[in-house]
């Protein structure tokens, strides 16, 4: 079982240790590609339209201005470097350590900047989302599909995938469909359902941790993946084709309005 998690959008800096290694970040056959982005990264941020062309507020300028000096920035796992709703409910630091071998080698972080990197993968904060197109790169979604889908093959097969990212980074490689589980959350009243985006970040990132925690073997198909959420939520298998994957939907109990 390979679990698919986003980046955080926002993200905590190391405040000491050496920069990133690239040589050292799994999925070597990945490090032309990431030098190109990084390049190109750097070159815009430095721009005085950063800014806009980051497609990112004025709150965050300091994070922009990070983004020009990344090969000299202190780097840390990135389990610590990705923070947020998700990472927050699947509580990484809280895990046992075997707990966090196994989250080491199940958990695959599709990234705008580096590809895919696991936990262990000593990284810099950056602020890059998967839909921003740079200059010489293009849409990154674009440029990254073609580099996963090569990359990833070898790891990924034999693998159920259990797919919690959101569609912004889903775009940017497509694991093969019949192993492959998209994780949905709503909310339903009445029998009334609704997608919220909050609420399925947070429930993503404790599936991840269930997942990770409960006792027994992985789960190995979709109808056992939906199972083993069924333990702590009402959930739902929707099957897939030769094309779309499975998805399981996971129904949290709504507010009346």
């Amino acid at each position: 079982m390979l679990i698919l998690l986003p980046p955080s959008e926002g993200k905590t800096p190391a405040t000491s240790g050496d920069a990133v290694d690239p040589a050292s970040l799994s999925f070597p056959a990945l490090n032309t590609y990431r030098a190109k982005v990084l390049e190109a990264l750097g070159t815009v941020s430095a721009h005085e339209d950063a800014l806009a062309l980051l497609g990112v507020g004025a709150s965050l300028r300091a994070d922009v201005e990070r983004n020009t000096r990344l090969h000299a920035e202190p780097a840390a796992p990135a389990h610590q470097v990705y923070s947020g709703v998700l990472y927050d409910a699947l509580g990484y630091r809280t895990l046992t350590p075997a707990q966090r071998k196994k989250a080491d080698g199940s958990v695959l972080v599709i990234s705008a900047l580096w590809g895919a990197i696991r936990f262990a993968d000593r990284v810099p904060a950056y602020r890059l989302s998967m839909g921003t197109a740079l200059p010489d790169v293009g849409r990154l979604a674009s440029f990254w599909k073609p580099q996963l889908t090569e990359a990833l093959a070898a790891v990924t097969e034999g693998e159920l995938l259990v797919d919690c990212r959101s569609s912004t980074y889903a775009a940017a490689w497509a694991p093969p469909a019949g192993q492959t589980v998209a994780v949905n959350v709503f909310t339903e009243v009445g029998g009334v359902r609704k997608v919220v985006s909050h609420f399925a970040k947070h429930t993503r990132g404790a599936l991840a941790r269930h997942l990770l925690t409960r006792r027994g073997k992985a789960p190995q198909t979709p109808e056992q993946l939906r199972h083993a959420a069924a333990e702590k939520w009402t959930a739902e298998l929707v099957g897939g084709t030769a094309r779309k994957p499975h998805t399981l939907n996971l129904i949290l109990p709504g507010q009346p309005g």
